[in-house]
């Protein structure tokens, strides 16, 4: 695909959010939208989800993740939301613009507008702090999802669960249906973390035991896992002596909490909230840098997928309004460009608006000296718009040259000049 040089919106992510977000975008007047996605194909973690439960508040139907997803695909592709697949985001600067990189390419891309849509992702063993030896068969629960659903693998035949999350209690069915044993659920907070639907739907209906404060002690095993060592907590969640107990398996599954992601966040200069790890945003859901907006699980975790799409529908009209804002205000001004032997010129734009009466003066600075007659010259493209005569040019003495109403008419049609120096 043929980049374009500047993009009203780009969203980063393919999520739910980012989805939803490109359809707003285009549906509220942003004529170029970009979405980038890391993965190879569109949906984010919809594509592993597939039991039901998605789009009964937006859709008014209760459909699977990726029919879910693919809803939504369909819908920004008809709008013309140009995609690029495979691509990694390296970094973000305040100014929004976007370096990206994929299989052999990297990408400069300039946006008139923002959405961050990268999601979150899952704690590990090492968040948690999990003790014992380290042996194969410790996954997150939505690598196991994964696997299962999507590459029709199955991680183990004897599990244990840590944490009451919505996709540990989803995977404890899903094993259980594909003819795997789940031994128990261990939650070390006094109460579920996840839906109680899911508890119901999930555990209940299939008779898996879910422990209430209760965590892993310790991991057993060599080159696999053999056993886990549970143990109860107290209020404080210190180990209550005796009631430890080993409990034969193959394979822990975490399912101990979900993070925003948000590295690419923090290079654009985003303020974060440290109670939960996702952006500062008003009801616009910008964030703190202007034109940098963010929507979904990247802000934080819901808990339906549709809220997610609303989030992600409001982010990007407000992407879209504040990128028709800037068209506006660019065809407004005029960007003063340094050319030949120019270090800055002072104003970098002139405002269109202000082309009356009144004389515009430049103020600018050489990098090198010169020390002949010379020419400081205003041009658009090739047409001369100003010129002042000077004897020479220092690093150390500024140059000043006046714009007057003589030459309003030129500016006014351009979208950029360029001042250089040149020899007489």
């Amino acid at each position: 695909m043929a980049l374009k040089e500047k993009y009203d919106v780009v969203v980063i992510g393919s999520g739910p959010g980012g989805l939803a977000a490109a359809i707003a975008a285009k549906q509220n007047g942003a004529e170029d939208v970009l979405i980038i996605e890391r993965d190879v194909e569109l949906g984010g973690i919809l594509l592993q989800c597939i039991h039901n439960g998605f789009g009964v508040e937006i859709l008014k139907q209760d459909l699977p993740g990726p029919s879910y997803a693919q809803r939504f695909i369909n819908d920004a592709l008809a709008l013309g939301v140009n995609v690029l697949l495979d691509t990694m985001v390296i970094d973000i600067t305040p100014g929004r613009r976007i370096f990206a990189t994929s299989r052999g390419a990297f990408y400069d891309i300039q946006s008139r507008a923002i959405v961050l849509a990268m999601g979150c992702r899952e704690r590990t063993r090492a968040q948690v702090r999990l003790p014992g030896t380290r042996p194969a068969g410790v996954y997150t629960a939505g690598t196991a999802q994964r696997w299962v659903n999507v590459e029709g693998m199955m991680p183990g035949k004897r599990f244990v669960i840590l944490g009451s999350g919505d996709i540990g209690m989803i995977m404890a069915r899903r094993l259980t249906l594909e003819g795997a044993k789940v031994e128990r659920v261990l939650e070390v907070m006094p109460f579920l973390t996840g839906l109680t639907r899911n508890y119901v739907q999930c555990l209940l209906d299939y008779n898996i035991p879910l422990q209430l404060r209760h965590t892993v002690k310790s991991i057993i095993g060599n080159n696999r896992v053999e056993a886990i060592e549970s143990i109860q907590v107290d209020e404080k969640w210190n180990p209550i002596p005796g009631t430890s107990e080993i409990i034969p398996c193959d394979t822990l599954l975490l399912s101990v909490g979900l993070i925003p992601e948000n590295e690419l966040s923090r290079q654009a200069g985003v303020q974060l909230d440290p109670n939960i790890g996702g952006p500062y945003v008003d009801d616009n859901f910008e964030t703190s840098v202007r034109g940098i907006f963010a929507a979904g699980n990247v802000v934080h975790v819901y808990d339906l997928v549709d809220w997610v799409s609303e989030a992600g529908f409001h982010a990007g009209r407000s992407a879209a309004r504040f990128a028709l804002s800037e068209r506006r205000r660019e065809v407004r001004h005029v960007k003063m460009i340094p050319g030949e032997n120019i270090r800055y010129i002072i104003p970098q734009e002139i405002d269109k608006q202000n082309l009356e009466g009144d004389d515009i003066r430049l103020q600018l600075r050489v990098r090198t000296p010169v020390e002949s007659p010379v020419y400081v010259e205003v041009r658009s493209q090739d047409h001369l718009i100003a010129r002042k005569a000077e004897p020479y040019v220092r690093p150390g003495e500024m140059v000043t040259l006046t714009l007057n109403p003589k030459n309003y008419d030129d500016v006014n049609q351009a979208s950029e000049l360029t001042v250089a120096i040149v020899k007489r």
